[in-house]
């Protein structure tokens, strides 16, 4: 299989998983997640020759690089629109949610959002990209012992921000393992 094959055969199989996973990092900013995906590809196709035999956990690094080049031109963006005083707030368009907007389960994203961006990243990867730890390491670049140190310690953080916030509903037991 030539390497031209291979990267349509790695296009075909993870487009769509590769576009969740940067949707939920842009948090659905669609016009934005379209173009991280096609940033992702574009060096996938560059790198073609480099594709590793299971392409997705490398693929989601080469994500994680976009996104993060994405998010600084993001903010650049959005702090020239706010010096020009044309955002939302300016020109009085306020939302305000009521008390009883709180989706089911918020509680444990804000924990989640008071981690580190490196530990809130090894955790979604675990959990929302299913990688196991072998994945894990070629997504973050790093040895298997590495990631799995890596993990460990986000697991443990974000139990120690959960124990320290939970709503009286939260589950309190603890599985030792």
């Amino acid at each position: 299989m030539s390497n031209d094959e291979i990267f349509a055969a790695a296009y075909r199989e993870h487009y769509w998983a590769v576009s969740r996973y940067v949707a939920r990092r842009l948090d659905g900013r669609m016009s934005e997640v379209e173009e991280v995906v096609a940033e992702v590809f574009t060096v996938a196709w560059r790198r073609r020759a480099d594709l590793p035999a299971v392409p997705l956990p490398w693929l989601y690094g080469v994500a994680r690089n976009c996104l993060a080049n994405a998010v600084r031109g993001y903010g650049r963006r959005r702090r020239l629109v706010d010096r020009m005083g044309n955002d939302d707030a300016a020109h009085g368009r306020h939302i305000v949610d009521s008390p009883d907007t709180e989706a089911p389960g918020a509680w444990v994203h804000e924990a989640l959002a008071r981690l580190s961006p490196a530990d809130q990243e090894v955790l979604r990867l675990t959990a929302w990209e299913e990688l196991g730890v072998e994945e894990l390491a070629v997504a973050l670049g790093c040895g298997n012992r590495a990631a799995s140190m890596r993990l460990h310690r986000a697991r443990r953080r974000l139990r120690a921000e959960i124990d320290r916030t939970s709503p009286a509903t939260a589950p309190k037991e603890r599985s030792h393992g």
